[in-house]
């Protein structure tokens, strides 16, 4: 897996990262914020994501693994829409973080991420696709970049 998620990384999406996204990454982290990566995607993959970015917590989805080796399949529900809001929630509570959702901030790019962006009292449309950005606009969100 380690293989692999460092390969996904330097070959595929380091290439994809925008640096104005990156850059508003990096002062909320400057600022010493708590910074959570949720997505989708497979949590090892986002831990290495996290890596590269200097973020060490993540929440995604879980690869399910039988006898040692991952299966493929998912162990639990998939990290997405309603259940980013929720596993963030989950994980940020069993960590014994104690968080102002109305002072906090969420980033999202699609309609699977309403949830999440919901949930902060600083929702984020970043390079919102064409079901985000009119919800965006409707709800009077920053849409990034303005």
């Amino acid at each position: 897996m380690k293989e692999m998620t460092d390969w996904v990384v330097v070959n595929y999406l380091r290439p994809l990262f925008r640096e104005d996204t990156t850059q508003l990454l990096k002062d909320h982290l400057a600022q010493s914020d708590l910074v959570v990566l949720v997505s989708s995607g497979p949590t090892p993959l986002l831990a290495r994501i996290g890596a590269e970015w200097g973020v060490e917590h993540v929440v995604g989805t879980v690869p399910a693994k039988k006898d040692g080796r991952f299966t493929g399949g998912v162990a639990g529900r998939v990290c997405i829409d309603e259940t980013k809001a929720s596993f963030a929630r989950d994980y940020l509570s069993a960590r014994g973080f104690k968080v102002d959702y109305a002072a906090s901030y969420a980033y999202g790019d699609s309609t699977s991420d309403l949830g999440l962006l919901e949930m902060a009292g600083n929702p984020v449309a970043v390079y919102p696709d064409k079901g985000l950005k009119p919800i965006a606009a409707a709800r009077g969100w920053r849409v990034f970049p303005g």
